[in-house]
């Protein structure tokens, strides 16, 4: 389960300045900004616990320390448990956690720049000038030694400003900001195997069985030759015999007649 959030932390202003420009007006405020960071620096917090309950995305660990944390666990959420990446249904029961939190602090400096034309509120020469600008925003600024204002066409001083003139200045605010990012990693290992129980009584070892040996199969037997059948089929009967005998005695006595009358 890995996670990165970054947020800023805007801390006191460092610096307001006016410095004054040429005599023209300027219809609306422009604006520029600009950040310069600073040197990094990181905090590495690491946290273990042991999976006790899951119910859902719901799990339960016992932290070192004796805490017990409920932790609702994104249905995305990743860990790498024995080298190995899970997710949610991975998770059992008996699992230790470890998630390491790396936080980022990184200061930076975030300049802005605004040129318009104010109305002067208040002054405090030579260093100080409260003025109120087109976009609402009133600040008391710092005058840089030797400025110089254009009022009227003619060169003035911050002892020449009065309540109530009009100026047209630059502004430059340095504003402070700490950015925090945070980057968390969650490993983990297994539960142990069961303990193999302790012996009792003799040691008994059981060896695989060996593989009985092949046996030859069975050979084909034989065919059994077709037996002939020894008598003919009956496919006549005696009476074209009898007639054909009836035919040639008839025959016959035809024959001893005429040799008679002869």
């Amino acid at each position: 389960m890995s996670a990165t959030l970054t947020w800023k932390r805007r801390l006191t202003a460092g610096g307001v300045v006016l410095a004054a420009c040429a005599a023209f007006t300027l219809a609306q405020v422009q604006t520029t900004t600009t950040e310069k960071k600073g040197q990094a620096s990181e905090q590495v917090t690491v946290e273990r616990g042991k999976v006790t309950y899951i119910a859902g995305n719901d799990i339960v660990v016992k932290m070192e320390n004796g805490e017990v944390r409920h932790i609702t666990v994104p249905d995305d959420a990743k860990a790498i448990v024995d080298g190995r990446e899970i997710g949610l249904s991975d998770l059992r029961v008996g699992m230790t956690l470890q998630k390491t939190i790396t936080t980022t602090t990184t200061p930076q400096t975030v300049r802005t720049v605004k040129s318009g034309t104010g109305t002067v509120l208040n002054v405090q020469p030579p260093n100080y000038a409260t003025i109120r600008f087109p976009d609402g925003t009133v600040e008391r600024y710092r005058i840089p030694k030797d400025t110089k204002f254009t009022i009227d066409g003619e060169s003035k001083t911050a002892f020449d400003l009065r309540p109530g003139m009009k100026i047209t200045a630059t502004r430059i605010v340095d504003a402070p900001v700490t950015v925090v990012s945070q980057q968390s990693r969650v490993t983990g290992t297994a539960p142990p195997a069961p303990p193999t129980p302790p012996m009792q009584g003799a040691l008994l070892i059981q060896e695989p069985a060996s593989a009985p040996a092949p046996t030859a199969a069975p050979a084909a037997a034989p065919a059994e030759p077709t037996q002939v059948a020894q008598s003919l089929p009956k496919t006549g009967s005696v009476v074209p015999l009898l007639g054909l005998l009836g035919l040639l005695f008839t025959g016959a006595s035809v024959g001893v007649r005429l040799l008679r009358r002869s």
